[in-house]
């Protein structure tokens, strides 16, 4: 077994499937959860409801305590502080002093701090998040903007992960990577750091808040954790696409699922960076379950969504409102054993010569997750033309243990020169990629 927080972004052999149909190339790369790997997030301590009125808020408690210390024990305990954070973060002591100016209102000090005293009461407002300590898996990838090359010198590729850390909080993380014209795949090793988001300021009435990573340098840096009450135990299974618009603008959206801890509402990523991003929420009756996944452009004049609005099939829906949702029906429902239970999709749509390359989702006996695919007209997605018969992947006797066993699953692939790449989950654990041709892929389909 790997070590968990060991990566192999090296440049992979390939193997073939040794389970579904045999159609897939297998790449030795394994992304595992890293433990090492960690943010700066808020941290708020506060007293039981029965005590928050009988006395000063616990934040002035604290504050307090720190003014009470003689400069050279503040001079210390601060040096204590910036040096362990040194080691695996950048610009620490304008991170601590931004989060002084957040909590700074809750404190109404008599007096100016000074910037020790300010860094230090910041940083017992913070803590160190290991987002992928636990879990990394249920990756979606797009085409990388700027492609210098195209075609010459390989694909270059963003691919999404969902880490999950203390208290089973998911969050969003990012890897990049190059798919070379003689068909490797590498993932690059991610940044040592990583960087928190910012809200840019309050949300919108519609509930649409921006966000920015300063000082990100790599998009492996950027992370997105749970900020808003909507989201507080997780975003989950960001499912990327890069959608081009009528004028021919592109623009990186992705669909995810914000878990409240006790409800679970699709919403909405946007991006041309990967470094400032808005979070939309999605409304209308259709847009109330997990799943959701964006076709890449519209279709006549409406965009075009997927859904699983029963938790059975796959359901296909159109808007004029981005981010308004309503009706839509049925377009695939469970017909082979390996997806007797279920049918969602795996990412968005794939515009291929033949039509739409739609990844899916089997659940079948003990709760098994099995990956297929199937095809619809390009003109009217509604249509479907054929369908995999067999899973294309489907957990192997030597990797489906974890934390969810049975379980591949995956939240989008690219398409280039007629070969799908496809990165997937494996028991909700760690993630891995597979090619297949796509020639291959559809000669299987019934």
């Amino acid at each position: 077994m790997t070590p968990p927080n060991e990566q192999r972004p090296v440049q992979p052999s390939l193997r073939h499937s040794r389970t579904g149909s045999g159609l897939m190339k297998h790449a030795h790369i394994l992304l595992r959860p890293d433990p090492t790997r960690t943010v700066i997030r808020p941290f708020a301590p506060d007293y039981p409801d029965q005590f928050r009125s009988k006395g000063r808020p616990r934040a002035r408690e604290i504050a307090d305590r720190v003014l009470s210390l003689a400069p050279s024990d503040l001079r210390a305990e601060f040096g204590v502080v910036q040096a362990s954070l040194d080691e695996r973060h950048r610009d620490v002591e304008a991170l601590l002093l931004r989060r002084y100016d957040e909590i700074a209102p809750q404190l109404e000090l008599r007096y100016p701090a000074s910037h020790d005293q300010r860094c230090l009461i910041g940083a017992y407002f913070c803590e160190e998040y290991a987002f992928e300590a636990a879990a990394l898996f249920n990756p979606s990838a797009v085409v990388a903007p700027g492609q210098a090359g195209e075609g010459k010198g390989g694909i270059r590729f963003i691919m999404s992960l969902r880490g999950i850390g203390e208290g089973h909080v998911s969050s969003v993380t990012f890897r990049t990577g190059l798919w070379s014209p003689q068909g490797d795949v590498v993932v690059d090793p991610p940044s040592p750091s990583a960087i928190p988001p910012v809200i840019e300021a309050a949300p919108a009435p519609d509930g649409t808040v921006r966000l920015r990573c300063d000082g990100s340098r790599d998009i492996s840096e950027t992370v997105l954790f749970p900020i808003l009450p909507r989201q507080r135990q997780g975003i989950e299974d960001l499912r990327l696409v890069r959608f081009t618009d009528d004028d021919g603008s592109n623009t990186y959206y992705g669909t995810y699922t914000a878990f409240s801890g006790a409800e679970a509402r699709p919403e909405l990523l946007s991006t041309s960076d990967f470094h400032s991003f808005g979070m939309h929420p999605l409304t209308g009756g259709a847009a109330q379950s997990k799943g959701m996944a964006l076709f890449p452009r519209r279709i006549d004049g409406r965009f075009a969504m997927l859904g699983r609005q029963d938790n059975e099939s796959i359901w296909f829906h159109q808007s004029k409102d981005l981010f308004r949702w309503e009706g839509g029906g049925k377009l695939l429902s469970p017909r082979f054993p390996w997806e007797f239970v279920q049918l969602g999709n795996c990412g968005s749509p794939i515009e291929i010569e033949e039509g739409w390359l739609i990844l899916t989702h089997g659940v079948g006996a003990v709760r098994n997750y099995c990956i297929g695919a199937c095809l619809t007209d390009r003109e009217d997605p509604s249509k479907v033309l054929a369908r995999t018969p067999r899973p294309i992947v489907e957990p192997s006797p030597d990797e489906r243990d974890g934390y969810v066993p049975n379980v591949v699953y995956s939240c989008g692939g690219i398409v280039h020169d007629r070969t799908l790449l496809l990165p997937f989950g494996v028991a909700d654990n760690f993630a891995t990629l597979a090619t297949v041709s796509l020639d291959r892929l559809l000669a299987d389909m019934t």
